[in-house]
This record gives C-alpha cells, sequence and structure tokens, in this order.
C-alpha cells in the first residue's frame, strides 16, 4: 500500500511529501496525521533546522479535503459527541511548531491546500500554481481555515477569493507567497530560501517563532511585557552569546542550539 504521506531527511531539512498524486495530493485522516508525525518527527531531532511541506507530482500541492471518500461527502472521521474538525489539530499542530514550515508549492493549492500553504512559514510556487478557495462553488465557506487566510491575505484579496470562489495564479499572489518562479526554477529557489533560514540560530528561531505565535494573539501592552521577558531570556542561551561573540570577533558562528 501506497504511504499517504512521506518523510525525508536532506540535509538539515525534513521533507513531508503529500503522496496522493493520483488525488492531487487531497486531504483526509491519514494525510493528517501523516503531516502532523512529521512535524512530531523534526522537532524531536535538534539538528533539524526546517521542515518543507510539499506534494507528490507536478499537478498539485493539495487540492483540498478529498470529497469523495465517504458517503456523506466529507474525507475526514468526525465523532458527533466530540465533533472537532481533523484540519483543526493540525492548523494547531502547525502553529505550535517551532521550526520553520517552508511551502513548496509545485501545482494548486486550493480550499483546505490553501490554507495549509498559509499556515506555512514561507512559500515558493512555481509561477503558474493555482490557489484559491473554492468552497462557495460547494455551498460552504473555508471555515476550518479562515483564521489562516486572515493572518495572511488583505481583507479585500480575501473576500474577492472567498466571496467568487475563483483562483488566481500564484504570479498574482504576491501577498500570499515569498517567491513566485518557472517550474523549472523551483527548487533552486526553494533549497536558496531554506538555505538562508537553516544556517541562522536554530535557538533564535525556536524562541523567535514561539514568541511571534504569542505577540500575535495579546493586546499591545500585554505583548510589549511578554516581548521584553523573552528578550532577556533569549540572550542568556548560548546561541545569543555564541551570535554576539562572533559579530565582534568578525567571524562566523558555531550555532549549537542550546
Amino acid at each position: 500500500m501506497t504511504e499517504p504521506v512521506i518523510l525525508e531527511r536532506r540535509g538539515a531539512v525534513s521533507w513531508i511529501v503529500i503522496n496522493r498524486e493520483d488525488r492531487r495530493n487531497a486531504l483526509n485522516d491519514e494525510v493528517i496525521a501523516g503531516i502532523a508525525a512529521g512535524l512530531d518527527a523534526a522537532e524531536a531531532d535538534r539538528t533539524v533546522r526546517a521542515v518543507v511541506l510539499t506534494g507528490a507530482g507536478d499537478k498539485a500541492f493539495c487540492a483540498g479535503g478529498d470529497l469523495q471518500l465517504q458517503a456523506d461527502g466529507s474525507p475526514f472521521t468526525i465523532d458527533a459527541a466530540d465533533p472537532r474538525h481533523p484540519m483543526v489539530r493540525l492548523l494547531e499542530r502547525m502553529d505550535a511548531c517551532r521550526l520553520p514550515i517552508v511551502a513548496r508549492v509545485n501545482g494548486a493549492a486550493l480550499a483546505g491546500g490553501f490554507g495549509l500553504l498559509c499556515a506555512c512559514d514561507l512559500a515558493v510556487a512555481r509561477e503558474d500554481a493555482l490557489l484559491g478557495v473554492t468552497e462557495v462553488k460547494v455551498g460552504i465557506f473555508p471555515m476550518m481555515i479562515l483564521p489562516y487566510l486572515l493572518r495572511v491575505l488583505p481583507y479585500r484579496r480575501l473576500m474577492e477569493l472567498c466571496l467568487s470562489g475563483e483562483p488566481v495564479e500564484a504570479r498574482e499572489a504576491m501577498d500570499v507567497i515569498n517567491y513566485a518562479v518557472p517550474a523549472a526554477e523551483l527548487d533552486a529557489r526553494l533549497d536558496w530560501l531554506v538555505g538562508r533560514v537553516a544556517d541562522k540560530s536554530p535557538t533564535g528561531i525556536r524562541l523567535g517563532k514561539q514568541a511571534l505565535a504569542t505577540i500575535r494573539e495579546l493586546p499591545t501592552g500585554a505583548a510589549l511585557q511578554y516581548a521584553q521577558f523573552m528578550l532577556a531570556n533569549m540572550s542568556r542561551t548560548g546561541d545569543a552569546r555564541e551570535g554576539l561573540a562572533a559579530f565582534s570577533q568578525k567571524r562566523a558562528p558555531n550555532w549549537t542550539g542550546k
């Protein structure tokens, strides 16, 4: 049986590949569990510096939920007595990940797949990849991913995508991604971007992502109080001491992740 998610290690980077090319890498329970397991494994290995999330093949990053898997039209198993949507669990897990998650958008990212893209920290896409939320075309709205769309998209862009259900090409959506490149240049630009992240302080990034997730939800006064606490804490880490020493000695730092 084909694994729905493939985990690969490439140097200091952990790759999570949705492996359902015949279903346009659509989401179901197994895919969600596989992505979460990949994030768990990456965070447990202190030598991993970043995570790349992508889809198999060259047609789709992720086309959203696989709506043909069950008779009720849902790709997920939801307990009526405890109706916590599987997509919520995955998005919360991505939010809690203290490693940078980079989306390699190798093709269409639609509906829930667009939500995955928005939940990543950085994104590189082939310029002709279609991005959007098509839920209104089947009578619903992109509820589970809406908090992440609101974080990434300007309001009017968000409303146009949600209300029209019409996708746009990545080259026209630079408010969503970092870089849109020809398909032949996708991996080169991805490697360049990941390399710029992976050689920085893992401690600074880990604590920084934790702080960002907290500060984003706080009112300004509480955010400033939390920020000054985190800065004082970070300055006592081994990586901070090494970074300052390397700067003063005009040499490259030797990060230990401590």
